[in-house]
């Protein structure tokens, strides 16, 4: 059996904004969705967890301004929501959309997610022999290390091994599976899906970049920003409700540096100082992925009438070019 999906091409239009985080997806979809009439699908893989609304950016109703957003809110943080349940159900929410004579924008900063649901997954085996291989994995890196792992993993494939963070055992589990599983470097995946026809034929695909030095001060600003509205209570209120700080959701950006100050590991400053660290790094490993995603028109997020002007162009049938690197 196969985990590979069916993409037969759908030939409506499909509009995509990524960028990195802090960026200004949030306001700038909802200003297209307005003018074009769009429904916003979220492409995050923190905000589909309920009761994570600070710490993973998400929309509030008043900011939402009455567009309907899909993919929030859909699962409890304990549970193993991965990019093929997100394409399973983006797939699903984007054919609804079309449907009613809408247009989907699919939006976020998860690059792993948007190539999921654009090109499809390239792992055979089915979910039970995954989920045997995955414990394996992880109760190996328990009992011998993360280094004898990544040692592995350097011989049966460096160049996923040379992208990965030292500390980022969840990738490095789930790149070790999928060589298991199908013989194949994950890496040479990725290249194999780039070299696929994108499921929507009808595809306007957008990316946002701005000055590094500029970026890095509104991820500290909203750094700041989440603590004052209440991050480090929303991760307590988490963890009254058991969820353990340990699952892969606590563990995120953000609600691993609370879980860090709350467990007395960091004080106040520290947690912040991490944080807005953590969260360039973070933006920056965004921006080396979307950099090597094939279609992408970039632009920068203050000239908000460029991107205006390229979708109606697009939606117009008189663009002139479909991709710029």
């Amino acid at each position: 059996m196969t985990a590979t999906m069916e993409l037969k091409q759908v030939e409506s239009p499909v509009l995509v904004l990524v960028g990195p985080t802090a960026i200004g997806k949030t306001s700038l979809a909802i200003a297209l969705a307005r003018r074009f009439d769009c429904e916003i699908v979220s492409v995050d893989s923190m905000q589909v967890y309920r009761y994570m609304d600070i710490g993973t950016a998400k929309p509030d109703l008043c900011e939402q301004g009455g567009i309907a957003h899909h993919l929030i809110d859909i699962a409890d943080p304990d549970e193993d929501y991965d990019a093929g349940r997100f394409a399973s159900d983006a797939m699903t929410v984007v054919r609804d959309i079309l449907s009613r004579g809408k247009i989907p924008l699919l939006t976020g900063g998860t690059g792993l997610y948007l190539k999921a649901l654009l090109y499809g997954l390239c792992l055979s085996g089915d979910r039970k022999d995954q989920d045997r291989m995955r414990r394996d994995l992880n109760l190996r890196l328990q009992q011998e290390g993360r280094a004898a792992l990544f040692a592995e993993l350097r011989k049966c494939d460096p160049a996923t091994a040379d992208r990965l963070h030292p500390n980022d055992t969840r990738r490095l589990v789930r790149a070790l599976e999928i060589f298991v599983l199908t013989g194949t470097p994950w890496s040479t995946h990725i290249a194999q899906q780039g070299m696929k026809k994108p499921r929507f034929s009808r595809l306007l695909q957008i990316g946002l970049r701005c000055d590094r030095g500029m970026l890095y001060e509104r991820i500290e600003k909203r750094t700041v920003s989440m603590m004052e509205k209440g991050l480090v209570a929303e991760v307590e209120a988490l963890r009254k409700k058991g969820y353990d700080p340990l699952l892969k959701s606590m563990q995120s950006i953000g609600y691993r540096h609370v879980n860090n100050l709350l467990d007395g590991t960091w004080n106040q400053a520290e947690t912040v100082e991490y944080l807005v660290r953590d969260t360039r790094r973070y933006a920056k490993r965004q921006l080396t992925w979307f950099s090597r995603h094939p279609g992408l028109i970039w632009h920068d997020p203050a000239d908000s009438d460029a991107v205006f002007q390229e979708t109606d162009s697009w939606l117009h049938g008189s663009a002139l070019r479909t991709e710029t690197r």
